[in-house]
């Protein structure tokens, strides 16, 4: 499902329970100097992340100061971002002339203890070649370094290295808690939400969404803000050339929070194909 850009006056994009992808939460949250903005999810832990902006995140008794710094867009510095756990409450407050900010949140009914996020601690990781279409860098916020102090939520930014391209290829899926034969687990269940930018911002590209290998599947037209749920099927994505292109990456677990990719088996030759794929792989199990 698409969901163009929209002014959504603070209030969130995806829901609690949303009909498509209930294991997600997804809000913008835009302030002026000095405001402040408070919330709490019942039943989803959240990611507090300013995409551009500085802010003041309060919570559980903690002060976290200067969050964030980016300028004019998301290109512009490093990510942070604050955990929220599972239906505290959390006050942003914004120090800069603007902030915009995403929160993101998975469905997790325990409450743990929150922690901030800062640039030095993300874990980054960048695959792919100019030569396959594939290059992309990828900033892992609430990565698998946190396994044991959230539940089930992942977070992460993804950007193409280059202009045009391809990312999300090899075409892969996590709609389905499966295992094989033998009891490993070939596939989870991960809700998927993503919100894309471009640079320039009247740049665009394409999302694609195929239900069943080999069948046709849907398409759809990606703009500066477009918000993209990805409920089932394979789903990769691209830039036209000439253009940048980034997403914000919430991925929900159903059962577990480490995310078992299933890879497209028609295009399963290209695991072999593009450099670095399967250390990217490997960063989010």
């Amino acid at each position: 499902m698409h969901i163009p850009p929209h002014d959504n006056h603070n209030q969130p994009i995806v829901g609690p329970g949303h009909p498509l992808v209930p294991l997600n939460y997804f809000n913008i949250v835009k302030l002026r100097r000095g405001e402040s903005h408070d919330f709490a999810v019942p039943g989803y832990e959240t990611c507090i992340v300013p995409a551009t902006g500085s802010i003041r995140v309060e919570v559980g008794g903690q002060r976290h100061d200067d969050l964030g710094g980016r300028g004019a867009d998301v290109w512009d510095g490093e990510p942070e971002g604050v955990y929220i756990p599972t239906g505290m409450t959390a006050r942003i407050t914004c120090l800069s002339d603007r902030a915009e900010i995403f929160i993101a949140g998975a469905l997790y009914d325990q409450v743990l203890e929150p922690f901030a996020v800062r640039r030095g601690d993300l874990d980054i990781i960048q695959y792919g070649s100019d030569d396959t279409k594939t290059h992309r860098k990828i900033k892992h916020i609430l990565g698998t370094k946190y396994h044991g102090r959230v539940g089930r939520l992942l977070v992460s930014e993804l950007y193409t290295v280059g202009t045009g391209g391809w990312s999300g290829f090899p075409s892969h899926k996590h709609d389905s808690d499966r295992t094989d034969q033998a009891g490993e687990m070939i596939e989870t269940r991960h809700d998927e939400t993503y919100n894309f930018r471009f640079r320039p911002s009247h740049g665009s590209g394409l999302q694609m969404l195929q239900r069943e290998d080999n069948q046709p599947g849907d398409a759809y037209h990606i703009m500066d803000g477009s918000t993209v749920l990805i409920d089932r099927g394979y789903h990769p994505c691209c830039v036209l050339p000439g253009y940048e292109m980034y997403y914000f990456t919430i991925l929900g677990g159903l059962s577990q929070r480490s995310l078992k990719q299933y890879f497209q088996p028609t295009h399963a030759d290209q695991l072999h194909k593009i450099p670095g794929i399967m250390d990217m792989v490997a960063k989010f199990k």
